[in-house]
């Protein structure tokens, strides 16, 4: 049973005050996707919380414009047949008017169905297939008008760590071209990036190496470890998540691999470094807002949605980002003409450089139009360093990619 209902263990996080009066005609109905039990549930816990204590906090000052917030949230065990389920359950029959998503196999399956529907829909999935909303690029199967994501792209944060990885290789002073290797499981959420990765590699002077696969739930990854040492890769890109990546980690310290390790952005985390010890030192990873100890204006504000002090990983923050451009959205539609997904999808436009009011300094400014769904095109290049057993972030770069207009969808 994937459900979960608006009683259970995490029916405590959702709206404050939906049990009675809340649920009233002119509450605002938010379908809620979530992985607390599958393959990536070690990242969407986090990110999720994220979201729905920022809906709570939301609800618990004024909601939109006075209507509250019901969400209803669903965890699908990152099985993208649930997932589909579950959307034709909120559009039949609890009346959705915007949803709050999350993998990219399922995101990528629904885009039409999103289109006919014309319901806005805010993914944890960051594949650059979902920021094309007119179908022009040639590497799109369909236009995703009513898609949308708060962060960089997958391909935009591997070209910003390439970006960063050309420059180390120059640093260094080695000679001869970098080798560059691509690995993930075959599946759409690894493989989103793993093409526009290898032909920006190939622009910046890598050697391009045949892709390496592993799968995206934990196993002992020795035998790819050793193809990894044999081919003689520089850098080595993540595609799968932090769960998967512990086991990679670590099999390919146990084999002595020399490679640089590169994670897309829910490949690595706190969590996964404590998991993987000293196999995490020097893993190479991108953050998309403020961490939960920066000096940032908004973070203020993260702490009290949170609740207090407690620590929250960097997927935590990107949650309240992704509930708070919901917010506005849902505030400018219901200022204009009502809160339908039309009128959400208009008000994504309304904004440029759009930072929401409070989160200064957390979430990068971004601008969504008509034609390019690319948020933002800025993120963090980040670095563990595993010393005397005890993890730490130390932030390299912070990065723009161009927004070159063929890379649009790719």
């Amino acid at each position: 049973m994937s459900r979960k209902t608006l009683t259970g263990a995490f029916a405590a996080i959702l709206v404050a005050g939906t049990a009675s009066a809340a649920i009233a005609a002119d509450d605002i109905k938010i379908g809620n996707l979530v992985d607390y039990t599958g393959a990536t549930s070690t990242v969407s816990k986090p990110f999720s919380e994220g979201k729905i204590d920022a809906f709570n906090w939301i609800n618990a000052h004024g909601g939109i414009n006075g209507k509250k917030i019901t969400l209803d949230t669903v965890d699908y065990s990152y099985q993208a047949p649930r997932a589909i389920a579950a959307y034709k359950r909120w559009v039949s029959e609890f009346g959705a008017v915007a949803i709050a998503g999350w993998g990219t196999a399922d995101t990528e399956a629904l885009v039409g169905f999103l289109a006919k529907d014309e319901m806005p829909y805010f993914s944890g999935s960051y594949s650059a297939h979902l920021t094309d909303p007119t179908g022009k690029s040639n590497v799109v199967k369909a236009p995703a008008p009513y898609n949308f994501f708060y962060n960089v792209s997958y391909s935009d944060a591997l070209r910003g760590m390439l970006q960063w990885a050309a420059e180390d290789w120059k640093k260094q002073g080695k000679e001869g071209k970098p080798k560059y290797v691509h690995m993930g499981d075959n599946h759409p959420y690894p493989n989103a990036a793993r093409k526009a990765g290898e032909e920006y590699a190939k622009e910046l002077g890598f050697d391009i190496l045949p892709a390496i696969q592993y799968s995206l739930a934990p196993a002992d990854f020795k035998a790819q470890c050793l193809t990894l040492k044999e081919s003689g890769a520089n850098y080595a890109y993540l595609g799968n998540t932090a769960g998967s990546n512990i086991s990679l980690l670590k099999s390919c310290e146990t084999v002595g691999v020399d490679a640089q390790f590169m994670a897309n952005i829910w490949g690595f985390d706190e969590s996964a470094a404590e998991a993987a010890g000293s196999a995490a030192n020097g893993v190479v990873w991108v953050v998309g807002s403020a961490t939960w100890q920066d000096d940032a204006p908004g973070m203020k504000l993260v702490h009290e949605i949170a609740g207090g002090d407690g620590y929250r990983a960097v997927h935590y923050v990107r949650g309240v980002c992704t509930a708070f451009y919901m917010k506005e959205a849902m505030e400018w539609a219901d200022k204009n003409g009502g809160v339908t997904g039309p009128n959400i999808k208009q008000g994504m436009y309304q904004k440029t450089d759009w930072v929401p009011a409070g989160l200064e300094g957390v979430c990068f400014p971004s601008t969504w139009t008509p034609e390019d769904h690319r948020g933002t095109i800025d993120m963090y290049v980040y670095q563990g360093e595993v010393k005397d057993g005890k993890f730490a972030m130390n932030r390299l770069a912070e990065t723009r990619i161009d927004r070159r207009p063929e890379w649009l969808g790719w």
